[in-house]
């Protein structure tokens, strides 16, 4: 652990240093493909930084924040789009919003407000997912199929809150919710646009569903090119999430992820063109049927194709056990300082 965190401390001192060069040099630079050729080494650089880090999560939260959403951010930031323009008035704003997938709250009223008692509850569910693993081949084949969902969804919501709770105070200003309670969706339309990893999803928006739509409308009618982002934006992020798992496995991709994206994006995209018919508007269904659809929907594509390739290389319990070690190492560490 003591190595691993030793490591962890010069990748993000190199990040450091290159997100500093990409705020005090290309920043001056004309947008476009003049400031886009002096970021793409940076942009290479971050792709192999999590190859340094052997533990599960901080490679994965590496490969998240540097190579996947960084990356993707400073290339927006090279046409003077995303969350990196116009650029922040200081670096540590910029290395902040670089690194971090985080986004400034831009209407707080607007965004749902849940109980404060509701998060402290998905903490004590998650210690009890990760102490679940231990007893896992007693469960019934329904708890196996929901476990690791739920691993997965409540992990990175305890992580990226407490990241968001840290950015919010070290900033001094509000930045928007990663999620917005998924279990709650009603349609894919809904869970992957407007609850699931909201800071993706917006990022993915700007790089890639405008892009492809625009250039979509030359040649076809603007329903089917919204239709064709939307199909365009879920291939990217199955790829995405493929480079990712490689990252997690060290193993060459079974391109099951990008499958399942691939199959999401194809009923999102036809869900999307469904709810423009007459007969949508005339057949209306309950909400809470709508509910149980879309989330038994996810949890059964999910463990037909997004979990046995980690499964298979033993990642999910070995991201339970990092957890375990990590808390147990925190206490040994406030315990020898008391």
């Amino acid at each position: 652990m003591e190595e691993q965190l030793k490591t962890l401390i010069k990748v993000w001192v190199v990040a450091i240093i290159c997100i500093s060069y990409c705020y005090y040099l290309p920043s001056r630079i004309k947008a476009g493909l003049p400031r886009l050729l002096s970021v793409l080494p940076i942009c290479a650089l971050f792709v192999v930084l999590p190859l340094f880090l052997s533990s599960i999560h901080l490679s994965g939260s590496t490969a998240l924040f540097f190579s996947g959403v960084g990356n993707l951010k400073l290339i927006l930031f090279c046409f003077d789009q995303g969350p990196l323009y116009p650029l922040p008035s200081n670096l540590f704003k910029f290395i902040c919003y670089t690194c971090f997938p985080v986004k400034l709250e831009q209407s707080p009223k607007s965004q749902t407000r849940f109980p404060k008692w509701l998060f402290p509850v998905k903490v004590a569910l998650f210690g009890v997912v990760l102490h679940a693993y231990n007893y896992k081949q007693t469960f019934h084949p329904f708890l196996n199929l929901c476990l690791h969902p739920l691993h997965i969804y409540l992990e990175l919501e305890v992580l990226l809150t407490l990241l968001k709770v840290f950015v919010t105070i070290t900033l001094g200003c509000e930045v928007e919710p990663q999620f917005n309670e998924p279990y709650l969706a009603t349609s894919l339309q809904d869970f992957w646009g407007r609850r699931w990893n909201l800071m993706v999803s917006s990022v993915l928006r700007l790089g890639v569903y405008y892009p492809v739509r625009r250039v979509c409308e030359y040649l076809m009618s603007s329903d089917y090119a919204k239709l064709i982002g939307v199909f365009a934006t879920f291939l990217v992020s199955g790829v995405a999430h493929d480079v990712i798992f490689f990252y997690l496995t060290r193993e060459m991709p079974t391109w099951e992820i990008t499958l399942f994206f691939v199959l999401h994006g194809v009923c999102t995209a036809t869900e999307m063109a469904i709810k423009r018919t007459e007969f949508a508007r005339r057949w209306v269904v309950s909400p809470v049927v709508s509910l149980l659809l879309t989330v038994g929907f996810v949890v059964v594509t999910s463990g037909w194709l997004f979990f046995p390739q980690l499964i298979r290389s033993g990642v999910m319990e070995r991201r339970a056990s990092e957890i375990l070690l990590l808390i147990d190492f925190v206490k040994t560490q406030v315990f020898h300082f008391l």
